[in-house]
């Protein structure tokens, strides 16, 4: 028997007019995703028109890759009894407007991944690996995917008490 599948569901609302045209019409909505009591207020890219304030759909689209690439790796990381003590990703994803339909074609990220053994780090490009073939996002883009990772070891502090800046790639 196989299990139910997830679903998930979200609330958009839009109140405006395009009567004017399209260079006219507030571009600003919000979204709610129950039961999360969160509402974000989103606008479109400042190329289409949007609010360059606001968050659009692409930047979530991006941000949702490279948090469902870090979740992926930390379950992995911790199933492994690896300690990894912080992991920061600096994403970026291309969009060619001249290339029809226009779509995001690549997504990069690239995680900065801070583990108490300097060791593991093998283990720990193994892993983030395997992190992106588990991550749902992952498989649900057509866009290509890249995962740059950055292995820093956290063992030893350096003078000022911080992590060791010391990393492998």
């Amino acid at each position: 028997m196989s299990a139910p599948p997830h679903r998930y569901r979200t609330e958009l609302a839009w109140r405006g007019s395009t009567g004017a045209g399209y260079a006219a019409y507030d571009r600003t909505h919000e979204v709610s995703a129950p039961p999360a009591g969160v509402t974000l207020s989103l606008s479109a890219d400042p190329t289409f028109r949007g609010d360059p304030e606001r968050l659009n759909p692409e930047q979530l689209l991006l941000a949702a890759a490279s948090s469902c690439q870090m979740l992926s790796f930390l379950a992995l990381a911790a199933r492994e009894r690896i300690d990894v003590v912080g992991y920061q990703d600096s994403a970026e994803a291309l969009m060619p407007l001249e290339d029809k339909p226009v779509r995001i074609t690549r997504i990069t990220l690239r995680p900065r991944v801070a583990v108490v053994a300097p060791g593991d780090g093998e283990r720990v490009r193994e892993l983030m690996v395997r992190a992106h073939h588990d991550c749902f996002i992952a498989n649900s883009v057509s866009a290509e995917i890249a995962v740059e990772p950055e292995i820093i070891d956290a063992g030893a502090p350096s003078p000022d008490g911080q992590p060791s800046p010391t990393s492998r790639r």
